[in-house]
Protein backbone atom coordinates (compact mmCIF):
# COMPACT_ATOMS: atom_id res chain seq x y z
CA UNK A 1 0.00 0.00 0.00
CA UNK A 2 1.44 3.67 -0.86
CA UNK A 3 0.72 6.74 0.29
CA UNK A 4 -1.58 9.97 -1.06
CA UNK A 5 0.88 12.22 -1.15
CA UNK A 6 -0.46 15.48 -0.66
CA UNK A 7 1.60 18.51 -2.11
CA UNK A 8 -0.60 21.72 -0.19
CA UNK A 9 -3.52 22.67 0.96
CA UNK A 10 -5.88 23.45 -2.53
CA UNK A 11 -8.76 25.40 -0.30
CA UNK A 12 -10.25 25.43 2.34
CA UNK A 13 -14.48 26.01 2.32
CA UNK A 14 -16.12 27.63 5.26
CA UNK A 15 -20.23 27.67 6.13
CA UNK A 16 -21.12 31.56 5.59
CA UNK A 17 -24.42 33.47 6.30
CA UNK A 18 -25.47 35.96 3.77
CA UNK A 19 -23.23 37.13 0.73
CA UNK A 20 -22.65 40.61 2.35
CA UNK A 21 -20.89 39.41 6.04
CA UNK A 22 -18.54 37.52 3.59
CA UNK A 23 -17.52 39.97 1.45
CA UNK A 24 -17.37 42.45 4.40
CA UNK A 25 -14.94 39.80 6.51
CA UNK A 26 -13.07 38.51 4.09
CA UNK A 27 -11.73 41.10 1.64
CA UNK A 28 -13.45 44.89 3.33
CA UNK A 29 -11.18 43.56 7.01
CA UNK A 30 -8.93 41.06 5.97
CA UNK A 31 -8.02 42.03 2.41
CA UNK A 32 -8.63 39.40 0.39
CA UNK A 33 -9.90 39.93 -3.21
CA UNK A 34 -12.95 38.73 -3.91
CA UNK A 35 -11.77 36.14 -7.36
CA UNK A 36 -14.41 34.02 -8.37
CA UNK A 37 -17.99 33.41 -7.62
CA UNK A 38 -20.90 30.46 -9.10
CA UNK A 39 -23.23 28.43 -7.37
CA UNK A 40 -22.14 25.66 -5.20
CA UNK A 41 -22.66 23.01 -7.24
CA UNK A 42 -24.19 20.51 -4.48
CA UNK A 43 -26.67 23.08 -3.44
CA UNK A 44 -28.04 25.22 -5.87
CA UNK A 45 -29.81 27.50 -3.02
CA UNK A 46 -26.26 28.63 -2.09
CA UNK A 47 -23.65 30.89 -3.75
CA UNK A 48 -20.29 29.85 -4.15
CA UNK A 49 -17.46 32.81 -3.37
CA UNK A 50 -13.82 32.42 -3.73
CA UNK A 51 -11.32 34.59 -1.69
CA UNK A 52 -7.59 34.98 -2.66
CA UNK A 53 -5.49 35.08 1.24
CA UNK A 54 -2.25 36.12 -0.84
CA UNK A 55 -0.53 32.79 -1.10
CA UNK A 56 -1.90 30.95 -4.42
CA UNK A 57 -4.52 29.33 -2.39
CA UNK A 58 -8.07 29.90 -2.05
CA UNK A 59 -10.67 30.19 0.71
CA UNK A 60 -14.21 29.81 -0.21
CA UNK A 61 -17.41 30.40 1.34
CA UNK A 62 -20.98 29.14 0.97
CA UNK A 63 -23.38 31.71 1.18
CA UNK A 64 -27.38 31.73 1.93
CA UNK A 65 -29.24 35.08 2.07
CA UNK A 66 -31.84 33.21 4.75
CA UNK A 67 -29.21 32.80 6.94
CA UNK A 68 -28.25 35.50 9.14
CA UNK A 69 -25.37 35.93 11.30
CA UNK A 70 -24.67 33.90 14.29
CA UNK A 71 -21.62 35.13 16.16
CA UNK A 72 -21.74 31.96 18.93
CA UNK A 73 -18.47 30.95 19.25
CA UNK A 74 -18.02 27.99 16.90
CA UNK A 75 -17.72 24.06 17.79
CA UNK A 76 -14.37 23.01 19.22
CA UNK A 77 -14.56 19.33 20.10
CA UNK A 78 -13.45 16.65 18.14
CA UNK A 79 -13.74 16.68 14.53
CA UNK A 80 -14.09 20.48 14.30
CA UNK A 81 -11.92 22.98 13.26
CA UNK A 82 -10.36 24.82 15.92
CA UNK A 83 -9.38 27.92 14.38
CA UNK A 84 -7.56 29.38 10.76
CA UNK A 85 -4.23 30.75 10.88
CA UNK A 86 -3.85 33.26 8.15
CA UNK A 87 0.03 34.10 7.59
CA UNK A 88 0.45 38.75 7.83
CA UNK A 89 3.87 40.52 7.60
CA UNK A 90 5.58 41.93 10.74
CA UNK A 91 4.62 45.66 9.76
CA UNK A 92 0.76 44.33 9.73
CA UNK A 93 1.03 42.44 12.82
CA UNK A 94 2.33 45.43 14.82
CA UNK A 95 -0.98 47.08 13.76
CA UNK A 96 -3.56 44.81 14.39
CA UNK A 97 -4.70 45.97 18.13
CA UNK A 98 -5.20 49.30 16.99
CA UNK A 99 -7.13 48.09 13.45
CA UNK A 100 -9.08 45.49 15.36
CA UNK A 101 -9.57 48.30 18.28
CA UNK A 102 -11.37 50.91 15.89
CA UNK A 103 -13.78 48.03 14.57
CA UNK A 104 -14.72 47.38 18.25
CA UNK A 105 -13.52 43.31 17.78
CA UNK A 106 -12.67 41.61 20.98
CA UNK A 107 -8.91 39.79 20.59
CA UNK A 108 -6.41 38.15 22.53
CA UNK A 109 -3.95 41.02 22.36
CA UNK A 110 -0.76 39.66 20.54
CA UNK A 111 1.06 36.35 21.77
CA UNK A 112 4.42 35.18 21.74
CA UNK A 113 4.60 31.78 20.46
CA UNK A 114 8.89 31.78 20.10
CA UNK A 115 8.88 31.44 16.33
CA UNK A 116 6.26 33.71 15.72
CA UNK A 117 3.50 36.16 17.00
CA UNK A 118 0.29 35.76 16.57
CA UNK A 119 -3.81 37.71 17.73
CA UNK A 120 -6.73 35.75 18.02
CA UNK A 121 -10.21 36.72 17.47
CA UNK A 122 -13.93 35.55 16.16
CA UNK A 123 -15.13 36.40 12.61
CA UNK A 124 -18.82 37.63 12.52
CA UNK A 125 -19.66 34.14 12.28
CA UNK A 126 -17.96 32.78 15.68
CA UNK A 127 -15.05 31.01 13.58
CA UNK A 128 -11.96 31.89 16.03
CA UNK A 129 -8.98 33.13 13.46
CA UNK A 130 -5.27 33.90 14.20
CA UNK A 131 -3.11 36.38 12.14
CA UNK A 132 0.23 35.09 12.66
CA UNK A 133 3.42 36.26 11.91
CA UNK A 134 6.98 34.36 11.55
CA UNK A 135 9.81 35.76 13.23
CA UNK A 136 12.19 34.67 10.41
CA UNK A 137 13.09 34.90 6.81
CA UNK A 138 14.33 31.05 5.44
CA UNK A 139 17.22 31.02 3.28
CA UNK A 140 16.77 31.31 -0.39
CA UNK A 141 15.05 27.78 -1.96
CA UNK A 142 14.04 26.74 1.96
CA UNK A 143 11.18 26.65 3.30
CA UNK A 144 9.45 27.74 6.65
CA UNK A 145 8.51 24.27 7.53
CA UNK A 146 12.26 22.84 6.62
CA UNK A 147 13.12 25.44 9.42
CA UNK A 148 10.85 25.07 11.65
CA UNK A 149 11.83 21.09 11.55
CA UNK A 150 15.54 21.94 11.94
CA UNK A 151 14.71 24.12 15.15
CA UNK A 152 12.40 21.68 16.09
CA UNK A 153 15.39 18.87 16.48
CA UNK A 154 17.67 21.64 18.15
CA UNK A 155 15.20 22.49 20.86
CA UNK A 156 14.60 18.62 21.71
CA UNK A 157 18.79 18.38 21.73
CA UNK A 158 18.72 21.06 23.89
CA UNK A 159 15.30 20.40 26.50
CA UNK A 160 13.84 23.67 25.91
CA UNK A 161 10.19 23.85 26.32
CA UNK A 162 9.16 25.31 22.72
CA UNK A 163 10.99 26.84 20.15
CA UNK A 164 13.14 29.92 20.65
CA UNK A 165 14.29 32.80 18.38
CA UNK A 166 18.01 31.02 19.11
CA UNK A 167 16.67 28.18 18.22
CA UNK A 168 15.35 29.52 14.46
CA UNK A 169 18.61 31.39 14.21
CA UNK A 170 21.45 28.44 14.34
CA UNK A 171 18.60 26.05 12.04
CA UNK A 172 19.05 28.88 9.77
CA UNK A 173 22.71 29.01 9.64
CA UNK A 174 22.64 24.77 9.58
CA UNK A 175 19.91 24.87 6.81
CA UNK A 176 22.38 27.39 5.06
CA UNK A 177 25.43 25.62 5.39
CA UNK A 178 23.68 22.36 3.64
CA UNK A 179 21.90 24.08 0.58
CA UNK A 180 24.88 26.73 0.00
CA UNK A 181 28.43 25.92 -1.60
CA UNK A 182 31.57 27.51 -0.33
CA UNK A 183 35.29 27.25 -1.43
CA UNK A 184 36.13 27.64 2.24
CA UNK A 185 37.54 24.26 3.78
CA UNK A 186 36.32 25.61 7.44
CA UNK A 187 33.41 27.33 7.60
CA UNK A 188 32.78 27.40 11.26
CA UNK A 189 32.42 30.22 13.22
CA UNK A 190 34.99 33.08 13.32
CA UNK A 191 36.18 36.19 15.61
CA UNK A 192 38.11 38.30 13.12
CA UNK A 193 38.99 41.33 15.61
Amino acid sequence: MQKIQVQGVHHITLVGADRQTSLDFWEGMLGMPFVFEQPNLDKASESHLYFDPGDGRLITIFTDETRKPDPAACPQTIGCVHHLALSVSQATFRQIVDRLDERGVEHSGPKDRGFMDSIYFRDPLGLLVELASYRFEPPSGVLHGEVMLEAHKLRVAGGAYNIQESHLAEAIEILTRRTRGSLSEDRSAKNPY
